[in-house]
C-alpha cells in the first residue's frame, strides 16, 4: 500500500511540469502617423498564430484581442502566448496595417507607422465621357 502511495505521489510530481504556465508576453502597440503624430482611436486587432500554448486543464487562451488606441496612440494587450502573432491597425483615413511578429520576451513594445491612403488606380481603360455619333 505504502509503495502504490510514493509511486502515485512521484507520477504527480513528474506530471506538474508538464501542464505547468504558458510563457506569457506583456504587449504594447503604439501606433502613430508618418510624421510621428500618435493615432487615436485606432482599431488594434491581434490574433495569436502559433506558437508555445499548452492546454491548461479546463481553462481556454483567448487568442484574439480587439482594441482600440487611446489619445496617445497606444494600446496595451492582456499577456498572450508567446509565439507568432499577427497584429493589424485600421485607422481613419490610414492605410491598413498588418505584420506578423514573433514574440519571445516577457515584455514587447511594437511600433506602427500608418501612411496615407494612396491614391486609387484602375486596371481598366478610361470611358469616354460622352457617347460619339456616327456621322
Amino acid at each position: 500500500m505504502k509503495t502504490r502511495r510514493e509511486a502515485l505521489a512521484l507520477t504527480a510530481l513528474f506530471a506538474v511540469p508538464v501542464f505547468a504556465d504558458t510563457p506569457m508576453t506583456a504587449l504594447r502597440v503604439e501606433v502613430t502617423n508618418d510624421i510621428g503624430k500618435p493615432v487615436d482611436r485606432a482599431s488594434v486587432i491581434v490574433r495569436f498564430i502559433k506558437g508555445r500554448s499548452v492546454v491548461k486543464l479546463g481553462k481556454q487562451i483567448t487568442k484574439n484581442w480587439e482594441l482600440r488606441t487611446n489619445t496617445e496612440g497606444w494600446v496595451k494587450i492582456p499577456p498572450i502566448p508567446q509565439g507568432d502573432i499577427l497584429v493589424q491597425v485600421i485607422a481613419r483615413n490610414y492605410q491598413t496595417f498588418g505584420q506578423t511578429y514573433n514574440v519571445s520576451e516577457t515584455e514587447r513594445t511594437i511600433q506602427v507607422k500608418l501612411q496615407p491612403p494612396q491614391q486609387q488606380f484602375s486596371s481598366h481603360p478610361e470611358m469616354p465621357s460622352a457617347p460619339t455619333k456616327k456621322p
